[in-house]
């Protein structure tokens, strides 16, 4: 399947559910300047971006960043760990029907459930951790 279907089938199962993409998925995440000076605008802040600006920020929205869904978490013992075998069942912290969480490069980003199209898994954003807290959690 080619990256434009399967692009294709995730915004027609996001139509479904009611959520629209916030990126262009047809290009897998691309976003323009232009959206990126309404989104800045639309935060409230004061002044758009000057052209400089842009050109920075143009030049860091292509670095690949790494994604992690976290079902939960368990700490064990290095020898709990050795007796683990197929089948084994690790107790989670978390209890069942809850959240997952986003991580980004290991950043708390949003929470949200596991939603399945063409028999892959993604996962539907259903609380997003606002900019302010997520650059508070970067210093």
């Amino acid at each position: 399947m080619s990256d434009q279907n399967l692009a294709d089938d995730w915004a027609s199962a996001l139509a479904e559910s009611g959520n629209t993409p916030t990126t262009d998925i047809p290009e897998m995440g691309g976003t323009s300047s232009a959206e990126l000076e309404q989104f800045s605008n639309s935060d409230n802040v004061q002044a758009p971006l000057t052209r400089e600006e842009r050109k920075k920020l143009d030049s860091i929205l292509d670095i690949p960043v790494n994604i992690t869904m976290e079902v939960g978490h368990a700490k064990i013992s290095i020898r709990n760990l050795l007796q683990l075998n197929q089948g084994s069942v690790i107790e989670l912290e978390r209890l069942a029907g809850e959240p997952l969480d986003v991580l980004v490069n290991g950043t708390l980003i949003a929470h949200g459930e596991v939603v399945v199209v063409n028999d892959k898994f993604g996962i539907r954003l259903t609380d997003v951790i606002s900019q302010v807290e997520r650059i508070k959690k970067l210093r």
